[in-house]
């Protein structure tokens, strides 16, 4: 099996619209955690934690926007 793919510029530019999202909801991290049944918010916003389609699926559910508003006018490079 091949290499796994990785786009820094795509991961770092998810992290930081789910920074974004989490502080204008006005909650902290472990209010995101304990919400969202023990996930490591931290790690996936420090960008130590790569993030899932389904985790960020649940994500987009929690923060109450969908998936097509969450990439709007993100670039990947």
């Amino acid at each position: 099996m091949g290499k796994q793919r990785f786009n820094e510029i795509l991961h770092r530019r998810i992290v930081e619209r789910l920074k974004q999202l989490r502080k204008h909801k006005g909650l902290t991290q472990e209010e995101v955690r304990n919400d969202m049944n023990d996930l490591n918010i931290g790690r996936i916003e420090s960008g130590q934690h790569s993030i899932t389609v389904s985790t960020l699926a649940d994500l987009c559910d929690y923060y109450g926007v969908t998936l097509e508003e969450f990439f709007k006018d993100m670039k990947t490079n």
